[in-house]
C-alpha cells in the first residue's frame, strides 16, 4: 500500500505543546487537518508562562481540527503509556510523534545542582526514549497501514567538538541523547517504514527558553516558532521510509521545500540574526 503523505484525519502527538515551538507545530499540524494531541506538564495558567493545554486545544478546534488537551510529565512512563493509549482511543491511533519537551540550564559543571542535572536528563533524553516507546506499537500500525508515521525529535546534529560542551556539559550531554534517539532507532525502525528524524533551527527562536537564557539582543536576533512547524510539516508530508536517520535545519528544510523569503520569520525585520547552538 503506498503512503499517504497528506495529514488529514492523522494524530499528531506532541510533547512539550503549551506554547513556543511545540504550540505552533500544533496549529500548523490543525490547518493540515491533523487531530493533536496536546500534551505539557502545564494544565494551569501561570502569570510568567501564558498558555495551557487546553487554551491551546481551543486554538487547535477553533482552526478546524480536533484536539485532546492531556496532562502529562514526560518524566513519567507510566503517565506516558496512558496518554498514548487514551489519544489512540479518541483518535483511532497515532501517526506522529513529535518529541519536544525540554529542559535547559546553561551553567557549567559546578554550577549544575544534580536536581537540574537529573531534571534535564529525565525531560530530554529519558522523555524522548519513554515518548517513543510508548508511541512505537501504535506508528506500527500506521505503518501497516500505509499511514506515513514519522517520529520528530526537536534536536541538534550531533558535533563533538570541545566548544559545545565545555560551557554547559549537563545540558549538552542531554540534547545529545535526544539526538542520539533519532540516530539509534531510525536505523531500528528502517525496516518497520517509521521515519525518525531530528530538527533544530538556523538561528535562535524567540522562546521561552530564548528570553529566560539569553540576554534581549539574542531574543531579538531571534525567529518566530513559526518556522520550526513550517519545517516540521514539510517533513511530515516526506515518504517516512525515504527519508528517515535526518537531522534537519529549519532553513535547508524550507528551502528544499522552494521557499526564498525568511523575512516574516524574523522577530525584528532586517536585523542580524543569532546563530543557534551546536551549529557553526
Amino acid at each position: 500500500m503506498s503512503a499517504k503523505l497528506g495529514l488529514d484525519g492523522k494524530t499528531v502527538f506532541i510533547t512539550g505543546a503549551s506554547r513556543g515551538i511545540g504550540r505552533e507545530i500544533a496549529l500548523r499540524c490543525a490547518r493540515g487537518g491533523a487531530n493533536i494531541v496536546v500534551t505539557a506538564k502545564t494544565a494551569e495558567p501561570h502569570a510568567s508562562l501564558p498558555g495551557t493545554i487546553h487554551s491551546v486545544a481551543a486554538e487547535v478546534e477553533a482552526a478546524g481540527a480536533r484536539a485532546l488537551a492531556l496532562q502529562l510529565d514526560v518524566r513519567d512512563e507510566e503517565a506516558i503509556a496512558a496518554a498514548a493509549s487514551a489519544a489512540a482511543r479518541a483518535f483511532g491511533g497515532i501517526d506522529i510523534l513529535v518529541n519536544n519537551a525540554s529542559a535547559i540550564m546553561l551553567a557549567g559543571t559546578a554550577a549544575t545542582p544534580m536536581k537540574r542535572f537529573d531534571l534535564m536528563h529525565g525531560v530530554n533524553a529519558r522523555g524522548t526514549f519513554a515518548c517513543s516507546q510508548a508511541c512505537l506499537p501504535y506508528l506500527e500500525k500506521s505503518a501497516g497501514a500505509g499511514r506515513n508515521p514519522h517520529i520528530l525529535t526537536l534536536s541538534p546534529p550531533l558535533n563533538l567538538k570541545p566548544k559545545w560542551f565545555k560551557d554547559h556539559v549537563a545540558y549538552t550531554l542531554s540534547k545529545y541523547g535526544m539526538s542520539m534517539c533519532t540516530l539509534g532507532m531510525a536505523e531500528e525502525f528502517r525496516e518497520l517504514g517509521i521515519a525518525v528524524n531530528s530538527l533544530w533551527p538556523r538561528t535562535t527562536i524567540a522562546t521561552a527558553a530564548i528570553a529566560v537564557n539569553f540576554p534581549q539582543s539574542i531574543l531579538d536576533a531571534s525567529r518566530k516558532p513559526e518556522i520550526m512547524a513550517d519545517a516540521a510539516y514539510a517533513i511530515f508530508k516526506r515518504d517516512s521510509r525515504g527519508a528517515t536517520g535526518n537531522f534537519y535545519i529549519d532553513e535547508n528544510v524550507l528551502r528544499e521545500e522552494g521557499v526564498s523569503d525568511f523575512g516574516r520569520y524574523a522577530v525584528t525585520p532586517g536585523a542580524a540574526l543569532y546563530t543557534d547552538l551546536f551549529l557553526e
